[in-house]
């Protein structure tokens, strides 16, 4: 990629800032504008975190959580184990 570090922070500040405008706006637990806020957010940070790693080595601290069928499955079986320590 060739999208300068500083070019790609400013788009995931961006993304942050219409999330938070779609936030306070929000209309129901579903509002698909807060959606698509945060999945901007998302996407932006992937590129963000790809072309600074491209241009100087480095990553974040960050790390985007994707929900997924089989993580419910795992938080069920911790849950067990848990219980039965008890």
């Amino acid at each position: 990629m060739s999208i300068d570090p500083r070019v790609a922070l400013q788009t995931l500040t961006t993304a942050l800032e219409e999330h938070l405008a779609a936030s306070i706006a929000r209309r129901g637990d579903d509002d698909p504008a807060v959606e698509a806020s945060y999945l901007a957010i998302a996407d932006a940070f992937e590129v963000y975190e790809e072309v600074l790693y491209d241009a100087h080595g480095e990553v974040t601290p960050l790390v985007i959580y994707e929900e997924d069928d089989d993580d419910d499955d795992l938080d069920d079986r911790d849950e067990d184990l848990e219980l039965s320590k008890d």
